[in-house]
């Protein structure tokens, strides 16, 4: 690593994390605008939300752009298009049930025709602002529930009864959408997992008439879904187990693995495994989403000195030095050394201050490159467009979901497993009264 990246990137990290995270005021001339695709299942679970948003919206903001897509954009982490689609499906029936969505029990794709359908049921109406957004939502349930014959019906009469319309708030175009998102001054907000925050800025600068409720599920950070005691010793006696791949240069990891150390792991009983990747030139990140996760979870991450892909073997290296039973609290200290002490791995100095700390007498003999590529195969196999990647298994299930912005689901499954495992009781328990 560079003498100039190991010295200024801890004293670049505190003055950055020093700031204020907000920006006090972002410009309104804009407004706000949402990006969907018809054939987008984001897109869907946006739409429930925009009737709600439209109606606490300032007259500032008012009306509420959409901008209608048929395009496409490439499929993250290198995933085919069939890969993106199923997962997407999967990770929106998953949203729908946490956050009470309406959703099919078996969603599918919409076909051609009723996309084509849909977009001049849209291009045609005059209805404007919040009716139109309720049209809107009633199209994407057609599409999304199968409702074919009522997306024919009213495809007819606007067919009939209507002209193409051009209002400047309803723009309909081949802007490149992968999903669904908001944007307001040139900033980007995913639909869904950034509506709270998107929430919190337009009510910081009182964009906003009244309380925004979206996600009601929503679980904050280091606020427990479970807290009854009996609830959480059935879930302790369960043995959860969490695998963990993490890319070592990814301020994401130390994020999220203090995190679920700190705050889950002991709570719940969960066994965490750690398998760290190569080097996936993560290290070049967005310094103000990492600073703001870090202050919304909790976590300390400055002065940091982002590691280079030999920082990163140096580390993987150091993990697997030490015994099995210890590799968590090693994997811990490394990270916290490199992303809150600002320690470089790849320098001799730092990296035998690191040895002495773990109690590393002999480094390994393995091949850490080798190691790290089977890794890298195992990860790919779960087919998951972001890092980390984690892997629960719990009640003889295993659950694969990925990104800080998913930790939540461990609760929320736990939640789930016992509300199951609730149910089945009852049911046996009625049946052995009939009997």
């Amino acid at each position: 690593m560079s003498l100039l990246r190991r010295w200024f990137d801890p004293i670049r990290s505190s003055w950055f994390y020093q700031k204020p995270v907000r920006q006090e005021v972002l410009p309104t001339d804009q407004g706000l605008t949402i990006y969907l695709r018809l054939d987008d299942v984001y897109s869907y679970l946006a739409a429930q939300q925009l009737p709600q948003l439209e109606e606490i919206l300032t007259d500032e903001m008012k009306p509420l752009k959409v901008v209608i897509s048929n395009q496409t954009a490439s499929p993250p982490n290198e995933m085919s298009a069939l890969e993106w689609q199923q997962y997407c499906l999967n990770d929106a029936k998953i949203l729908s049930k946490q956050h009470r969505f309406s959703f099919h029990e078996t969603p599918e794709q919409p076909n051609a025709e009723a996309l084509q359908q849909a977009e001049t049921i849209l291009r045609h109406t005059p209805l404007r602002g919040q009716d139109f957004l309720y049209l809107m939502e009633d199209v994407f349930h057609m599409l999304w529930q199968k409702q074919y014959g009522k997306l024919r019906t009213l495809h007819a009469m606007a067919s009939r009864h209507h002209q193409v319309q051009n209002f400047p708030e309803r723009v309909f175009n081949q802007t490149p959408v992968l999903s669904a998102y908001f944007e307001f001054a040139d900033r980007k907000y995913q639909a869904v997992d950034d509506l709270l925050r998107l929430a919190r800025r337009l009510e910081q600068q009182k964009l906003l008439t009244d309380n925004p409720i979206f996600l009601i599920n929503h679980i904050e950070w280091r606020e427990h879904l479970i807290s009854d005691a009996e609830e959480l010793n059935e879930i302790q006696a369960l043995d959860p187990e969490l695998d963990l791949y993490i890319a070592l240069e990814d301020p994401i990891s130390w994020l999220l693995l203090a995190y679920i150390k700190e705050e889950l792991a002991d709570y719940y009983n969960i066994q965490l495994n750690i398998y760290p990747l190569s080097y996936h030139g993560r290290d070049q990140f967005d310094w103000s989403l990492a600073t703001r996760l870090s202050k919304r979870s909790e976590v300390k991450f400055t002065p940091f000195c982002r590691p280079t892909a030999a920082a990163s073997l140096a580390m993987a290296e150091l993990f697997y030095s030490v015994p099995a039973e210890q590799q968590l609290e090693a994997m811990y200290e490394i990270l916290r050394q490199v992303w809150t002490k600002g320690k470089d791995p790849s320098f001799k100095t730092h990296f035998d201050q690191l040895r002495r700390d773990l109690n590393i007498e002999q480094l390994t003999e393995q091949d850490i490159s080798l190691r790290l590529q089977q890794n890298d195969m195992y990860c790919e196999m779960k087919s998951q467009p972001s890092l980390p990647v984690l892997e629960l298994r719990i009640a003889e299930q295993s659950y694969v979901f990925n990104s800080l912005y998913r930790v939540w689901m461990i609760e929320s499954i736990f939640s789930n497993v016992l509300e199951e495992l609730y149910k089945s009781e009852n049911e046996s328990e009625n049946e052995q009264r009939k009997t």
